[in-house]
Order: C-alpha cells, then sequence, then structure tokens
C-alpha cells in the first residue's frame, strides 16, 4: 500500500506521516528513508529536529538522498514485511536534480523518481511518502527554479495518481484526498 501524504511547509506532515506509519505498521520494521543532504546549518538543524521527532518510535533510518530504490538494499530480508517512510520527495528531487557537474533535465529526474518510487514499492507492505505542495506562491522564478517546480507538479501529479491513498496536511490537520483505488 502507498500512501502519499502533502502539504505545506510547516503545514505538521511530517509528525503526521511518521504517525500514520506507525499505527498503519505494527507488525512491520518501519524504516526511515531520508533524503535530505546536510549542506548548511539550517538543513543541519532540520534533521537533528526530525530525528529527534522519530526517536523511540522504532524507525531504522536509512541515508538515501539519491536513488531511493536503492533503499531497499539496505533492508533486512526476512519473512518479516517492511514498511518505509519516505522523508520527502522534494529534497530527492533537488538532489537529483543538482548533483552532479550538470544540471538534470526536469523531466527525466521525473521520470527516474516515479520508476524509483514504483521499484521501491513494490518491496514493500506499506510506503508512504512525504512531499511539498507547489506552485502555491503565484510567483515566478528563474528558469531552473522553474525546471524544480514542474518536475516535483510532475511528480506529485503521478505519485498521487499511483497511491492508494492521498493525504493533504492543512495546519496540522489530515484531509483525505484520495482513498483507494
Amino acid at each position: 500500500m502507498m500512501t502519499l501524504i502533502i502539504g505545506g511547509s510547516g503545514s505538521g506532515k511530517s509528525e503526521y506521516a511518521e504517525k500514520y506509519i506507525i499505527e498503519l505498521s505494527k507488525n512491520c520494521r518501519k524504516y526511515y528513508i531520508a533524503t535530505m543532504q546536510v549542506s548548511d546549518i539550517e538543513a543541519g538543524k532540520k534533521v537533528k529536529r526530525h530525528q529527534n521527532m522519530r526517536k523511540n518510535k522504532g524507525f531504522w533510518t536509512i541515508e538515501q538522498p539519491l536513488s531511493i530504490d536503492e533503499a531497499l538494499n539496505q533492508m533486512e530480508t526476512s519473512d518479516q514485511k517492511n514498511a518505509a517512510l519516505l522523508e520527502c520527495i522534494s529534497n530527492l528531487t533537488a538532489n537529483e536534480m543538482f548533483s552532479g557537474e550538470k544540471i538534470k533535465d526536469g523531466d527525466e529526474v521525473a521520470k527516474k523518481i516515479i520508476q524509483d518510487v514504483k521499484r521501491l514499492s513494490k518491496g514493500l507492505k506499506h510506503l508512504v511518502i512525504v512531499t511539498n505542495n507547489v506552485f502555491e506562491d503565484g510567483m515566478s522564478y528563474d528558469e531552473t527554479t522553474m525546471d524544480y517546480i514542474r518536475a516535483m507538479g510532475n511528480i506529485n501529479r503521478k505519485l498521487a495518481a499511483i497511491a492508494d491513498k492521498v493525504v493533504e496536511v492543512v495546519v496540522g490537520i489530515p484531509v483525505i484526498v484520495k482513498e483507494g483505488k
């Protein structure tokens, strides 16, 4: 089962996602697939805050800033089914687009991420994905930033289409957008 949780910055989506996957996967080994690359003090603080939020909740953390389907290689394989919380698509998209010497095309990045998520989902009993709303500020940015935002919009639409459940978190309140296929 795949669930997409979407919301704006500071909406409470990460906290909701953690509670949701804990409830959903009581008999599963729970993995937290962390995509953020710590590049400055502010990012370090955010990572620390998220680590503290999930402390003592039974998560096994996998740092996977690129090619998230490869996280399956780091999971324990057994008769036990696994569940994972992927946090988050916006960081993953930025990592995929801007790592390396050349900026990658947003459409190609979107296609890769969707393929990787499908592979990851097939290897899990439950996959909960956290992502950010885009295009809500009504602003225009430079072409590179707009390519990133368009890629995020494309990824979010495709993930919502293949997800079993979609939840938008608005000011800490979960609103079910899609339930079942």
